[in-house]
Protein backbone atom coordinates (compact mmCIF):
# COMPACT_ATOMS: atom_id res chain seq x y z
CA UNK A 1 0.00 0.00 0.00
CA UNK A 2 3.24 2.29 1.10
CA UNK A 3 4.71 1.62 -2.14
CA UNK A 4 1.36 2.32 -4.34
CA UNK A 5 0.98 5.98 -2.70
CA UNK A 6 4.62 6.35 -3.54
CA UNK A 7 4.19 5.84 -7.03
CA UNK A 8 0.82 7.97 -7.23
CA UNK A 9 3.17 10.97 -5.56
CA UNK A 10 6.24 10.47 -7.92
CA UNK A 11 3.23 10.47 -10.61
CA UNK A 12 1.31 13.65 -9.72
CA UNK A 13 4.80 15.69 -9.33
CA UNK A 14 6.14 14.47 -12.75
CA UNK A 15 2.32 15.60 -14.31
CA UNK A 16 2.37 18.79 -12.09
CA UNK A 17 6.04 19.79 -13.60
CA UNK A 18 5.34 19.04 -16.93
CA UNK A 19 2.50 21.34 -16.99
CA UNK A 20 4.18 24.14 -15.65
CA UNK A 21 6.86 23.83 -18.61
CA UNK A 22 6.34 26.91 -21.05
CA UNK A 23 6.84 26.31 -25.12
CA UNK A 24 10.17 27.20 -26.63
CA UNK A 25 9.71 30.69 -27.46
CA UNK A 26 11.64 31.78 -30.34
CA UNK A 27 13.15 35.59 -31.00
CA UNK A 28 13.21 37.26 -34.11
CA UNK A 29 16.94 36.93 -35.20
CA UNK A 30 18.97 40.58 -34.69
CA UNK A 31 21.55 39.98 -37.05
CA UNK A 32 23.91 38.61 -35.31
CA UNK A 33 24.68 35.00 -36.23
CA UNK A 34 27.48 33.71 -37.15
CA UNK A 35 28.70 32.04 -39.84
CA UNK A 36 31.70 29.39 -40.38
CA UNK A 37 32.84 31.08 -43.53
CA UNK A 38 32.27 34.46 -44.68
CA UNK A 39 32.93 32.92 -48.49
CA UNK A 40 32.22 29.43 -49.39
CA UNK A 41 34.38 28.03 -52.30
CA UNK A 42 32.63 25.18 -53.93
CA UNK A 43 35.95 24.44 -56.35
CA UNK A 44 36.31 24.42 -59.95
CA UNK A 45 33.30 22.46 -61.59
CA UNK A 46 32.79 21.54 -65.44
CA UNK A 47 29.01 23.22 -66.91
CA UNK A 48 26.54 20.61 -66.94
CA UNK A 49 28.15 18.45 -64.31
CA UNK A 50 26.80 18.77 -60.44
CA UNK A 51 29.33 19.93 -57.82
CA UNK A 52 30.06 17.75 -54.61
CA UNK A 53 28.45 18.93 -51.20
CA UNK A 54 29.81 21.89 -49.28
CA UNK A 55 28.59 23.01 -45.86
CA UNK A 56 28.13 25.78 -44.05
CA UNK A 57 27.72 26.32 -40.22
CA UNK A 58 25.31 28.65 -39.08
CA UNK A 59 25.82 30.06 -35.19
CA UNK A 60 23.21 31.41 -32.97
CA UNK A 61 25.41 33.37 -30.30
CA UNK A 62 22.83 34.34 -28.21
CA UNK A 63 21.30 33.24 -24.87
CA UNK A 64 17.77 33.46 -26.98
CA UNK A 65 15.94 30.80 -28.79
CA UNK A 66 15.77 32.85 -32.03
CA UNK A 67 13.47 32.42 -35.77
CA UNK A 68 15.08 33.67 -38.74
CA UNK A 69 12.81 35.13 -41.31
CA UNK A 70 14.23 34.51 -44.32
CA UNK A 71 17.06 32.02 -45.64
CA UNK A 72 17.75 32.44 -49.46
CA UNK A 73 19.69 32.27 -52.21
CA UNK A 74 20.03 36.35 -53.61
CA UNK A 75 19.26 35.02 -57.24
CA UNK A 76 16.10 33.04 -55.98
CA UNK A 77 14.62 30.04 -58.12
CA UNK A 78 16.75 31.22 -61.39
CA UNK A 79 20.27 30.31 -58.90
CA UNK A 80 22.37 27.44 -60.25
CA UNK A 81 22.94 27.02 -56.81
CA UNK A 82 20.65 24.68 -54.63
CA UNK A 83 20.98 24.72 -50.65
CA UNK A 84 19.79 22.17 -47.58
CA UNK A 85 18.84 24.09 -44.50
CA UNK A 86 18.02 21.71 -41.69
CA UNK A 87 17.15 18.95 -43.78
CA UNK A 88 14.64 20.80 -45.99
CA UNK A 89 15.86 21.04 -49.86
CA UNK A 90 15.54 24.15 -51.46
CA UNK A 91 16.20 28.11 -52.39
CA UNK A 92 14.08 30.15 -50.22
CA UNK A 93 13.53 28.84 -46.31
CA UNK A 94 10.93 30.94 -43.66
CA UNK A 95 11.35 31.34 -39.92
CA UNK A 96 14.43 29.07 -39.55
CA UNK A 97 14.86 28.24 -36.09
CA UNK A 98 17.93 27.81 -33.98
CA UNK A 99 18.06 26.95 -30.30
CA UNK A 100 20.42 29.56 -27.80
CA UNK A 101 23.90 29.16 -28.12
CA UNK A 102 23.22 26.01 -30.96
CA UNK A 103 23.78 25.80 -34.55
CA UNK A 104 22.64 24.41 -37.50
CA UNK A 105 23.99 22.99 -41.03
CA UNK A 106 23.49 24.65 -44.66
CA UNK A 107 24.76 22.13 -47.26
CA UNK A 108 25.14 23.52 -50.29
CA UNK A 109 25.50 22.33 -53.93
CA UNK A 110 25.65 23.77 -58.27
CA UNK A 111 25.06 22.97 -61.31
CA UNK A 112 25.52 25.57 -64.12
CA UNK A 113 23.69 25.26 -67.10
CA UNK A 114 25.15 26.12 -70.20
CA UNK A 115 21.27 25.95 -72.16
CA UNK A 116 19.93 28.78 -69.88
CA UNK A 117 23.24 30.68 -69.66
CA UNK A 118 25.96 30.21 -72.72
CA UNK A 119 28.90 30.53 -71.62
CA UNK A 120 31.12 33.33 -73.55
CA UNK A 121 34.94 32.49 -72.96
CA UNK A 122 35.92 28.99 -71.57
CA UNK A 123 35.65 29.59 -67.97
CA UNK A 124 34.31 32.12 -65.76
CA UNK A 125 33.59 32.55 -61.95
CA UNK A 126 29.92 32.35 -60.83
CA UNK A 127 28.97 33.87 -58.13
CA UNK A 128 25.43 33.73 -55.70
CA UNK A 129 24.80 34.55 -51.78
CA UNK A 130 22.84 33.31 -49.15
CA UNK A 131 20.86 35.99 -47.96
CA UNK A 132 20.07 35.95 -44.14
CA UNK A 133 17.34 38.00 -42.86
CA UNK A 134 16.25 41.62 -44.55
CA UNK A 135 16.58 45.23 -44.24
CA UNK A 136 18.97 46.58 -41.43
CA UNK A 137 19.39 42.38 -40.19
CA UNK A 138 20.63 41.32 -43.48
CA UNK A 139 23.29 39.01 -43.07
CA UNK A 140 24.82 37.41 -46.25
CA UNK A 141 27.37 35.12 -47.39
CA UNK A 142 29.01 34.64 -50.71
CA UNK A 143 28.92 31.57 -52.85
CA UNK A 144 32.03 31.25 -55.32
CA UNK A 145 32.62 28.39 -57.95
CA UNK A 146 34.64 28.87 -61.15
CA UNK A 147 32.96 27.05 -64.41
CA UNK A 148 34.53 25.54 -67.66
CA UNK A 149 33.10 25.23 -70.23
CA UNK A 150 33.86 21.87 -72.36
CA UNK A 151 33.09 19.77 -75.17
CA UNK A 152 31.05 16.62 -74.46
CA UNK A 153 30.74 13.68 -76.12
CA UNK A 154 28.13 10.99 -75.22
CA UNK A 155 26.58 8.34 -76.26
CA UNK A 156 22.44 8.57 -77.26
CA UNK A 157 19.59 7.34 -74.68
CA UNK A 158 16.44 6.64 -75.18
CA UNK A 159 13.96 9.12 -73.02
CA UNK A 160 10.84 6.21 -73.37
CA UNK A 161 12.85 3.27 -72.03
CA UNK A 162 16.48 4.47 -70.58
CA UNK A 163 18.21 2.82 -72.48
CA UNK A 164 21.71 3.58 -73.70
CA UNK A 165 23.59 3.66 -76.73
CA UNK A 166 25.89 0.88 -76.58
CA UNK A 167 29.21 0.10 -78.96
CA UNK A 168 28.66 -2.23 -82.64
CA UNK A 169 33.03 -2.78 -82.60
CA UNK A 170 34.44 -4.79 -85.61
CA UNK A 171 36.37 -7.63 -84.62
CA UNK A 172 37.59 -9.75 -87.52
CA UNK A 173 35.87 -8.35 -90.29
CA UNK A 174 33.03 -8.74 -88.27
CA UNK A 175 30.13 -6.83 -86.51
CA UNK A 176 29.80 -7.47 -83.25
CA UNK A 177 27.49 -5.45 -80.73
CA UNK A 178 28.37 -5.43 -77.37
CA UNK A 179 27.41 -4.18 -73.94
CA UNK A 180 30.25 -1.47 -73.46
CA UNK A 181 28.08 1.68 -73.45
CA UNK A 182 29.77 4.63 -75.61
CA UNK A 183 29.78 5.27 -79.26
CA UNK A 184 32.12 6.18 -82.41
CA UNK A 185 33.32 9.78 -82.65
CA UNK A 186 32.19 11.34 -85.80
CA UNK A 187 34.35 12.77 -88.91
CA UNK A 188 34.13 16.41 -86.40
CA UNK A 189 35.69 14.99 -83.54
CA UNK A 190 38.48 13.06 -84.88
CA UNK A 191 41.03 15.64 -83.54
CA UNK A 192 40.94 16.88 -79.71
CA UNK A 193 42.34 20.60 -79.50
CA UNK A 194 43.82 22.14 -76.78
CA UNK A 195 40.82 25.08 -76.89
CA UNK A 196 38.82 23.50 -74.77
CA UNK A 197 38.45 20.68 -72.24
CA UNK A 198 36.80 17.24 -73.65
CA UNK A 199 34.51 15.48 -71.72
CA UNK A 200 33.40 12.17 -72.02
CA UNK A 201 30.67 9.85 -71.08
CA UNK A 202 30.93 6.30 -72.30
CA UNK A 203 33.83 4.63 -74.42
CA UNK A 204 34.15 7.02 -77.73
CA UNK A 205 35.52 4.83 -80.26
CA UNK A 206 37.58 5.39 -83.34
CA UNK A 207 35.86 3.95 -86.29
CA UNK A 208 37.94 1.30 -88.09
CA UNK A 209 40.20 3.23 -90.91
CA UNK A 210 40.07 6.44 -88.56
CA UNK A 211 42.79 8.14 -86.43
CA UNK A 212 42.32 10.30 -83.87
CA UNK A 213 44.60 12.53 -83.05
CA UNK A 214 44.78 14.65 -80.08
CA UNK A 215 47.25 17.48 -80.11
CA UNK A 216 49.44 19.32 -77.62
CA UNK A 217 48.32 20.90 -74.59
CA UNK A 218 44.94 19.02 -74.79
CA UNK A 219 42.72 17.84 -71.50
CA UNK A 220 40.68 14.42 -71.58
CA UNK A 221 38.44 14.12 -68.72
CA UNK A 222 36.09 10.88 -68.03
CA UNK A 223 33.35 9.84 -66.11
CA UNK A 224 32.91 6.84 -64.56
CA UNK A 225 33.27 3.59 -66.66
CA UNK A 226 34.37 5.53 -69.39
CA UNK A 227 36.97 5.85 -71.77
CA UNK A 228 38.88 5.74 -75.27
CA UNK A 229 38.54 2.60 -77.64
CA UNK A 230 40.78 2.30 -80.41
CA UNK A 231 38.80 -0.17 -82.70
CA UNK A 232 39.95 -3.10 -85.22
CA UNK A 233 41.96 -0.49 -87.93
CA UNK A 234 41.82 2.34 -86.70
CA UNK A 235 45.00 4.41 -84.59
CA UNK A 236 45.78 6.89 -81.91
CA UNK A 237 47.87 9.68 -81.88
CA UNK A 238 48.51 11.57 -78.89
CA UNK A 239 50.71 14.36 -79.60
CA UNK A 240 51.85 15.91 -76.44
CA UNK A 241 54.76 17.73 -76.04
CA UNK A 242 57.65 19.24 -73.54
CA UNK A 243 56.36 21.68 -71.37
CA UNK A 244 58.44 24.75 -70.15
CA UNK A 245 56.48 24.79 -66.90
CA UNK A 246 56.33 21.29 -64.91
CA UNK A 247 53.71 22.67 -62.60
CA UNK A 248 51.62 23.96 -65.93
CA UNK A 249 52.22 21.34 -68.17
CA UNK A 250 50.59 23.81 -70.75
CA UNK A 251 51.90 21.27 -73.59
CA UNK A 252 51.39 17.92 -71.88
CA UNK A 253 48.24 15.68 -72.72
CA UNK A 254 46.07 15.17 -69.48
CA UNK A 255 43.90 11.93 -69.41
CA UNK A 256 41.74 11.74 -66.16
CA UNK A 257 38.63 11.73 -64.38
CA UNK A 258 35.93 14.52 -64.77
CA UNK A 259 35.78 15.58 -60.84
CA UNK A 260 37.70 18.63 -60.73
CA UNK A 261 37.50 18.99 -56.25
CA UNK A 262 40.54 18.37 -55.03
CA UNK A 263 39.62 15.49 -53.06
CA UNK A 264 39.35 13.71 -56.23
CA UNK A 265 43.12 14.54 -57.82
CA UNK A 266 44.56 11.40 -56.47
CA UNK A 267 41.44 8.82 -56.60
CA UNK A 268 42.12 6.06 -58.39
CA UNK A 269 39.56 4.30 -60.40
CA UNK A 270 37.12 6.92 -61.45
CA UNK A 271 37.44 5.92 -65.25
CA UNK A 272 38.46 2.91 -67.22
CA UNK A 273 40.96 2.95 -69.76
CA UNK A 274 42.76 4.18 -73.15
CA UNK A 275 42.00 0.64 -74.81
CA UNK A 276 43.51 -0.31 -77.73
CA UNK A 277 41.35 -2.89 -79.25
CA UNK A 278 43.01 -6.36 -81.05
CA UNK A 279 43.73 -5.14 -84.40
CA UNK A 280 44.26 -1.22 -83.85
CA UNK A 281 47.27 -0.33 -85.51
CA UNK A 282 50.44 2.53 -85.09
CA UNK A 283 49.27 3.83 -81.92
CA UNK A 284 51.49 6.32 -80.22
CA UNK A 285 51.28 8.49 -77.19
CA UNK A 286 53.89 11.21 -76.13
CA UNK A 287 54.11 13.36 -73.27
CA UNK A 288 50.37 12.34 -72.10
CA UNK A 289 49.85 11.98 -68.07
CA UNK A 290 47.18 9.32 -67.16
CA UNK A 291 45.92 9.21 -63.92
CA UNK A 292 43.48 8.38 -61.18
CA UNK A 293 41.99 5.32 -64.12
CA UNK A 294 41.27 1.59 -63.36
CA UNK A 295 44.04 0.32 -66.53
CA UNK A 296 45.87 3.35 -67.79
CA UNK A 297 46.81 1.57 -71.37
CA UNK A 298 45.18 -1.80 -72.12
CA UNK A 299 46.79 -3.08 -75.62
CA UNK A 300 45.41 -6.17 -76.95
CA UNK A 301 47.13 -8.63 -79.20
CA UNK A 302 49.13 -7.39 -82.49
CA UNK A 303 51.94 -9.12 -81.18
CA UNK A 304 53.98 -9.58 -85.04
CA UNK A 305 52.87 -6.12 -86.01
CA UNK A 306 55.48 -4.94 -88.12
CA UNK A 307 55.30 -1.79 -86.24
CA UNK A 308 54.72 -1.70 -82.66
CA UNK A 309 51.42 -1.41 -82.11
CA UNK A 310 52.31 1.25 -79.22
CA UNK A 311 54.91 3.08 -78.72
CA UNK A 312 54.66 5.66 -75.60
CA UNK A 313 57.09 8.02 -75.00
CA UNK A 314 58.11 10.77 -72.49
CA UNK A 315 54.76 10.03 -70.50
CA UNK A 316 53.69 9.22 -66.91
CA UNK A 317 50.92 6.86 -65.29
CA UNK A 318 50.27 6.89 -61.74
CA UNK A 319 47.12 6.16 -59.37
CA UNK A 320 45.31 3.25 -61.30
CA UNK A 321 43.69 0.73 -59.40
CA UNK A 322 44.94 -1.97 -61.32
CA UNK A 323 47.22 -2.02 -64.06
CA UNK A 324 49.38 1.80 -64.94
CA UNK A 325 49.97 -0.52 -68.35
CA UNK A 326 48.05 -4.04 -69.24
CA UNK A 327 49.84 -5.53 -72.49
CA UNK A 328 48.27 -8.92 -73.70
CA UNK A 329 50.18 -10.31 -76.53
CA UNK A 330 50.86 -7.28 -77.71
CA UNK A 331 53.69 -5.15 -78.82
CA UNK A 332 55.16 -2.22 -77.10
CA UNK A 333 57.52 0.09 -77.38
CA UNK A 334 58.47 2.28 -74.40
CA UNK A 335 60.82 5.13 -73.51
CA UNK A 336 61.13 7.75 -70.80
CA UNK A 337 57.80 6.61 -69.20
CA UNK A 338 57.02 6.76 -65.37
CA UNK A 339 54.71 4.45 -63.57
CA UNK A 340 53.68 4.37 -59.86
CA UNK A 341 51.09 3.89 -57.88
CA UNK A 342 49.01 0.96 -59.12
CA UNK A 343 47.19 -1.36 -57.55
CA UNK A 344 47.90 -4.34 -58.90
CA UNK A 345 50.97 -3.74 -61.07
CA UNK A 346 52.24 -0.85 -62.69
CA UNK A 347 53.84 -3.30 -66.01
CA UNK A 348 51.48 -5.63 -67.01
CA UNK A 349 52.92 -7.95 -70.12
CA UNK A 350 51.17 -11.07 -70.10
CA UNK A 351 50.42 -13.46 -72.03
CA UNK A 352 53.29 -12.92 -73.88
CA UNK A 353 54.15 -10.46 -76.51
CA UNK A 354 56.79 -8.09 -77.29
CA UNK A 355 58.03 -5.39 -75.06
CA UNK A 356 61.18 -2.99 -75.67
CA UNK A 357 61.48 -0.48 -72.56
CA UNK A 358 64.16 1.69 -72.58
CA UNK A 359 65.39 4.56 -69.70
CA UNK A 360 61.80 4.28 -67.87
CA UNK A 361 61.13 4.10 -64.22
CA UNK A 362 58.65 1.31 -63.51
CA UNK A 363 57.98 2.05 -60.01
CA UNK A 364 54.98 0.70 -57.26
CA UNK A 365 54.59 2.50 -54.10
CA UNK A 366 50.73 1.67 -53.82
CA UNK A 367 49.92 2.05 -49.69
CA UNK A 368 45.81 1.73 -49.92
CA UNK A 369 45.65 -1.95 -49.99
CA UNK A 370 47.44 -5.28 -50.62
CA UNK A 371 48.58 -5.90 -53.83
CA UNK A 372 48.99 -9.40 -55.80
CA UNK A 373 51.47 -8.06 -58.05
CA UNK A 374 54.99 -6.74 -57.85
CA UNK A 375 55.66 -3.68 -60.23
CA UNK A 376 56.75 -5.57 -62.86
CA UNK A 377 54.77 -8.75 -63.93
CA UNK A 378 55.81 -10.78 -67.06
CA UNK A 379 53.94 -14.19 -68.21
CA UNK A 380 53.02 -16.08 -71.35
CA UNK A 381 49.72 -17.20 -70.45
CA UNK A 382 46.31 -16.26 -69.47
CA UNK A 383 43.72 -19.09 -67.46
CA UNK A 384 39.96 -18.64 -68.31
CA UNK A 385 37.08 -19.37 -66.38
CA UNK A 386 37.28 -23.34 -66.57
CA UNK A 387 41.22 -23.17 -65.65
CA UNK A 388 42.39 -23.93 -68.93
CA UNK A 389 45.78 -22.09 -69.78
CA UNK A 390 46.14 -20.66 -73.12
CA UNK A 391 50.31 -19.74 -74.11
CA UNK A 392 51.47 -17.31 -76.56
CA UNK A 393 55.10 -16.80 -77.65
CA UNK A 394 57.38 -14.21 -75.20
CA UNK A 395 59.26 -13.13 -78.50
CA UNK A 396 60.86 -10.05 -76.60
CA UNK A 397 61.10 -8.72 -72.87
CA UNK A 398 63.77 -6.05 -72.73
CA UNK A 399 64.16 -3.95 -70.07
CA UNK A 400 67.49 -1.26 -70.85
CA UNK A 401 68.68 1.28 -68.00
CA UNK A 402 65.54 1.13 -66.35
CA UNK A 403 64.85 1.73 -62.20
CA UNK A 404 62.12 -1.24 -61.09
CA UNK A 405 61.22 -0.49 -57.57
CA UNK A 406 58.40 -0.32 -54.98
CA UNK A 407 57.45 -0.46 -51.38
CA UNK A 408 56.76 -4.53 -51.60
CA UNK A 409 60.11 -7.07 -52.30
CA UNK A 410 60.61 -8.72 -55.02
CA UNK A 411 58.98 -6.01 -57.08
CA UNK A 412 60.01 -8.59 -60.34
CA UNK A 413 57.44 -11.77 -61.17
CA UNK A 414 58.32 -13.99 -64.68
CA UNK A 415 55.49 -16.50 -64.56
CA UNK A 416 56.07 -19.23 -67.12
CA UNK A 417 54.11 -21.68 -68.09
CA UNK A 418 57.14 -24.18 -70.02
CA UNK A 419 56.43 -25.47 -73.52
CA UNK A 420 58.62 -26.41 -75.95
CA UNK A 421 56.88 -24.98 -79.04
CA UNK A 422 56.68 -21.45 -77.22
CA UNK A 423 59.51 -19.12 -77.03
CA UNK A 424 60.17 -17.29 -73.43
CA UNK A 425 63.03 -14.42 -74.09
CA UNK A 426 63.53 -11.42 -71.68
CA UNK A 427 66.39 -9.68 -70.87
CA UNK A 428 67.58 -6.56 -68.17
CA UNK A 429 70.62 -4.69 -68.80
CA UNK A 430 71.59 -2.18 -66.18
CA UNK A 431 68.44 -2.13 -64.58
CA UNK A 432 68.54 -0.97 -60.75
CA UNK A 433 66.07 -4.35 -59.63
CA UNK A 434 64.34 -4.67 -56.12
CA UNK A 435 64.70 -8.10 -55.47
CA UNK A 436 65.69 -10.22 -52.63
CA UNK A 437 64.31 -13.52 -51.98
CA UNK A 438 65.20 -14.54 -48.53
CA UNK A 439 63.48 -17.20 -48.25
CA UNK A 440 64.65 -18.63 -51.73
CA UNK A 441 61.37 -19.13 -52.97
CA UNK A 442 62.03 -17.93 -56.12
CA UNK A 443 64.06 -20.75 -57.79
CA UNK A 444 63.39 -20.87 -61.37
CA UNK A 445 66.38 -20.22 -63.79
CA UNK A 446 64.51 -17.36 -65.03
CA UNK A 447 65.56 -15.97 -61.49
CA UNK A 448 69.15 -16.69 -62.01
CA UNK A 449 71.11 -13.64 -62.16
CA UNK A 450 74.53 -14.93 -62.99
CA UNK A 451 72.57 -15.64 -66.35
CA UNK A 452 74.02 -13.12 -68.55
CA UNK A 453 72.11 -14.69 -71.38
CA UNK A 454 68.54 -12.74 -69.26
CA UNK A 455 70.88 -10.60 -66.72
CA UNK A 456 73.78 -7.71 -67.25
CA UNK A 457 74.80 -5.53 -64.96
CA UNK A 458 72.79 -5.16 -62.70
CA UNK A 459 72.20 -3.76 -59.39
CA UNK A 460 70.11 -4.64 -56.52
CA UNK A 461 68.36 -3.17 -53.81
CA UNK A 462 69.75 -0.25 -53.84
CA UNK A 463 68.29 3.10 -52.64
CA UNK A 464 67.01 5.01 -56.21
CA UNK A 465 66.38 8.16 -53.46
CA UNK A 466 63.19 9.27 -55.02
CA UNK A 467 62.04 12.86 -54.34
CA UNK A 468 58.51 11.82 -52.96
CA UNK A 469 57.11 8.66 -54.11
CA UNK A 470 53.30 9.14 -52.67
CA UNK A 471 52.89 13.01 -54.79
CA UNK A 472 54.51 10.44 -57.71
CA UNK A 473 57.42 13.03 -57.83
CA UNK A 474 60.27 10.27 -59.47
CA UNK A 475 62.91 12.69 -60.00
CA UNK A 476 66.16 11.00 -58.93
CA UNK A 477 68.59 12.47 -56.03
CA UNK A 478 72.41 12.89 -56.67
CA UNK A 479 72.58 9.89 -54.21
CA UNK A 480 70.77 7.64 -56.34
CA UNK A 481 72.21 4.08 -57.19
CA UNK A 482 71.00 4.79 -60.37
CA UNK A 483 73.36 7.60 -60.94
CA UNK A 484 75.67 6.79 -64.00
CA UNK A 485 75.13 3.67 -64.12
CA UNK A 486 73.17 3.84 -67.31
CA UNK A 487 74.50 1.78 -70.91
CA UNK A 488 75.84 4.52 -72.63
CA UNK A 489 74.48 2.93 -76.04
CA UNK A 490 70.49 2.65 -74.77
CA UNK A 491 71.16 6.33 -73.89
CA UNK A 492 72.43 7.23 -77.94
CA UNK A 493 69.25 5.83 -78.15
CA UNK A 494 67.10 7.80 -75.81
CA UNK A 495 69.22 10.80 -75.53
CA UNK A 496 67.17 12.92 -73.81
CA UNK A 497 65.83 12.47 -70.39
CA UNK A 498 61.47 13.33 -70.19
CA UNK A 499 62.08 16.66 -69.15
CA UNK A 500 64.31 17.17 -72.08
CA UNK A 501 67.73 17.18 -70.45
CA UNK A 502 70.69 15.75 -72.34
CA UNK A 503 71.69 12.15 -70.97
CA UNK A 504 74.72 10.98 -73.73
CA UNK A 505 77.08 12.36 -71.65
CA UNK A 506 76.82 10.06 -68.03
CA UNK A 507 73.74 8.33 -68.10
CA UNK A 508 71.51 7.65 -64.95
CA UNK A 509 68.86 4.79 -64.48
CA UNK A 510 64.99 5.24 -65.50
CA UNK A 511 63.35 8.50 -67.20
CA UNK A 512 64.95 11.46 -65.15
CA UNK A 513 68.78 12.71 -65.06
CA UNK A 514 69.40 13.19 -61.21
CA UNK A 515 69.09 16.35 -59.78
CA UNK A 516 70.09 17.95 -56.47
CA UNK A 517 67.31 18.06 -54.02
Amino acid sequence: MKRTLYFICCLGFILFCSSCRKDFEFQASTGNLGFSKDTVYLDTIFANIGSSTYNLKVYNTSDDDISIPNVSLQNGENSGYRLNVDGQAGKSFQDVQILAKDSLFIFIETTFNTNNSPIIDNQFVYTDKILFDSGDNLQDVDLVTLVKDAIFIYPDKDNTTGIIETLTLTIDGESVATDIQGRELLPEELTFTNQKPYVIYGYAAVPNGETLTIDAGARVHFHANSGLLVSEGATLNVNGALSSDPEVLENEVIFEGNRLEPIYSDVPGQWGTIWLFEGSQNNTINHATIKNATVGVLSDGNADAITDKLTITNSQIYNISTFGILGRNTSIKADNIVLNNAGQASFGATLGGKYNVTHSTIANYWNSSFRQFPALLINNFVIDEENTAFISDLTEANFSNCIIYGNDNPELLIDQIEDASVVFNFKFTNCLLRFQDSSNFFSSPNYDFDDATHYENMIFNQDPDFRDVFENDMIIGENSAANGQGNTAFATQVPNDILGVNRTTSPDLGAFQHITF
